[in-house]
């Protein structure tokens, strides 16, 4: 773990109201500070629960960790980078670059490290969000929650897990003080982080299992390092980067047609797919195991060059149908096998539907975001919820892409907030909460354009849907483009006016934000 950052704000202090507190600093929380700071704002801080920025790309430091999308689209629009190494950046490299856009762009004083929110609460006498945290209690007139999806491990409820004597960590919190050399090792999961690790693993391992519970679809991961001629033209000529970036989101783009369950391009998604797995798994037997049953896209479709090679390997055992049990030394598959094991590793995802920090948010009459949600979580343009007023999410509800930048939603939805704040305070509004007409039409919309996706018709059990309501909660079921048409423009009609007392804010350089 790099160490803390010495310019961070001090935390523990008496805090001063201000305008903006925004929870988390990943690259929402990031890019929504610097937007403010752009801008001229001060009258804001972000609350970070870990010693240090970089949300999920710091906490997720496992073997293998990189990015599945191009490292030129996954950088923010307003901080290219001409230094990213590869096509697809690994974890350390976007963890640095994050960290140095919190250095950059002048948000260290801003950020309060090791910062844990307890409790949120909309103040409806003072019309203010009240914050408790573990040093101390923020007060401000408008909370941006930018948590992220992926921020909470979640844990499989399995018999006996608790029982396991051995090595046993999740692989978001990984324990780089445990050596897994010449150890018998099993891994749960063999989604998106799961095949990352169990590439690396395999290497090590004097044995590895891995416990496949659904096969996932494969496509090649076509990573290569960028040469000194690239990197240096991408330096000297900032618009190639951002030709690259706009080739690569528009060939992205048509990869959402596959999710869009159209029958030709579903066939020659699975064509390449079935190709890819035939090219590197030679043995039948184990090419039938890995052979999804499902629609193509369903589930998040993966991209690696290196899984299948691994499951191939003389120390790698493949076990599907399950688990049964866990005991202290080892796992008992359904057919009764007994997997004896050293070390166990979680690569079994995050609680994506039922976000953790919805719990600790609290808005009208004392009512948590949880409960708000508890048939499925929803938000105007993603972003806003009745009876939370000036409540901003940012990274929740149907903002995951499968199939473009995560990083392009965030600066949509962040470009909506400012929208918002602008014309609060050019109007003295105190605060503003979204309509349940706006809300309800939004979401249906949503509703109405998932129905035809694969995520709906594709015969899989996927954590994109929420099991209490059948919906699709966690994916936005259009282009990314339309995502940005959207969500981005702010209308003020679609919210309601609760107060007008507010002063006008106006940055340091006189101009009314």
């Amino acid at each position: 773990m790099n160490p803390t950052h010495p310019s961070a704000g001090t935390a523990g202090e008496k805090m001063q109201p201000v305008d903006v507190i925004i929870i988390g600093t990943g690259f929402s929380g990031l890019a929504m500070g610097a937007q403010l700071k752009r801008r001229g704002q001060d009258s804001f801080v972000l609350l970070e629960r870990a010693n240090d920025v970089g949300g999920t790309w710091r906490d997720n430091q496992y073997p293998g960790a990189a990015c599945d999308q191009p490292s030129h689209m996954y950088s923010l629009s307003f901080r290219l980078n001409p230094d990213w190494t590869s096509v697809f950046s690994a974890q350390p490299e976007i963890w640095e670059y994050l960290r140095a856009t919190a250095r950059g762009e002048h948000l260290m004083p801003h950020i309060r490290l090791n910062t844990e929110v307890q409790n949120a609460g909309w103040d409806e006498r003072r019309q203010q969000w009240t914050v408790t945290t573990t040093t101390g209690t923020y007060t401000g007139r408008v909370l941006i929650s930018a948590a992220g999806l992926l921020s909470e491990p979640k844990v499989p409820e399995i018999e006996g897990l608790d029982t396991f004597s051995g090595d046993l960590f999740h692989s978001a919190r990984w324990d780089h003080q445990t050596s897994l050399v010449g150890k018998r090792v099993g891994v749960i999961g063999n989604g998106a982080s799961g095949v990352q690790i169990i590439a690396e693993v395999a290497k090590e391992s004097g044995h590895l299992t891995v416990f496949q519970r659904t096969p996932h679809w494969i496509v090649p991961r076509a990573d290569r390092d960028y040469t000194e001629a690239e990197k240096g033209m991408f330096r000297k000529d900032p618009e190639a980067m951002q030709r690259l970036r706009t080739s690569m989101f528009w060939e992205n783009e048509e990869r959402f047609a596959q999710r869009a369950a159209i029958p030709s391009l579903l066939a020659k998604a699975t064509e390449v797919a079935l190709k890819h797995l035939e090219a590197q798994v030679p043995d039948p037997e184990l090419r039938a195991k890995l052979t999804p049953d499902y629609e193509i896209g369903c589930k998040r479709i993966l991209k690696s060059s290196d899984y299948y090679p691994a499951l191939s390997r003389s120390n790698v055992t493949l076990a599907t149908g399950g688990i049964q049990h866990i005991e202290s030394d080892a796992v008992i598959t359904p057919d009764g096998t007994r997997h004896q094991l050293d070390a166990l590793v979680l690569a079994t995802g995050f609680e994506a539907t039922d976000l953790p920090i919805a719990k600790r948010i609290h808005g009208r009459g004392g009512r948590s975001l949880s409960e708000r949600w508890a048939n499925g979580a929803e938000a105007y343009k993603t972003t806003s919820i009745h009876g939370f007023p000036n409540l901003f999410v940012l990274g929740g509800p149907n903002t995951g892409i499968g199939h473009n930048s995560q990083v392009y939603m965030f600066e949509a939805q962040i470009e909506h907030v400012l929208g918002a704040l602008s014309h609060m305070t050019n109007n003295r509004i105190q605060a503003l909460e979204v309509t349940t007409a706006a809300e309800d039409e939004f979401r249906d919309s949503l509703d109405r354009r998932a129905a035809t996706t694969v995520w709906l018709t594709g015969g899989c059990n996927t954590w994109y849907i929420d099991p209490r309501s059948g919906r699709l909660t966690t994916l936005w079921p259009d282009y990314s483009h339309t995502f940005q048409e959207e969500v981005a423009p702010f209308d003020p009609t679609d919210y309601g006016i609760i107060g007008t007392t507010a002063p006008l804010v106006r940055s340091a350089s006189g101009s009314i934000l």
